[in-house]
């Protein structure tokens, strides 16, 4: 089972990225998913989630009002549209879930923001 972030770049300073976070050998219209990132020399800190049944999201108070979670079944994706961003949201991104009782990191991609 492997997740996979993708879609991170540089950007400027009030600009946009859209994350996408794909899985080989796990179908994530069955999991909640998360977004959580981590920047240089601090620990990682969870962004975003999307449930299951219902698609309930959350959102730190970090990114709220900025980014926003979605998912497409279909593609077997989650996505992670972000706006507004920031210098501070400059980190290496990771989508991530919970699959028979393991915790399943994807590798990660890096965003960073100019300012």
């Amino acid at each position: 089972v492997q997740l996979q972030a993708s879609g991170g770049g540089l950007v400027q300073h009030g600009g946009s990225l859209k994350l996408s976070c794909t899985s080989s050998g796990l179908s994530l219209a069955g999991h909640t998913i998360g977004w959580f990132r981590q920047a240089p020399g601090k620990e990682r800190e969870g962004l975003s989630c999307i449930g299951v049944r219902d698609g309930t999201k959350y959102y730190a108070n970090v990114v709220k009002g900025r980014f926003a979670i979605s998912r497409d079944n279909a593609k077997n994706a989650v996505y992670l549209q972000m706006n507004g961003l920031k210098p501070e949201d400059t980190a290496v991104y990771y989508c991530s879930t919970v699959d028979r009782g393991l915790r399943r990191w994807g590798q990660g991609t890096l965003v960073t923001v100019s300012s």
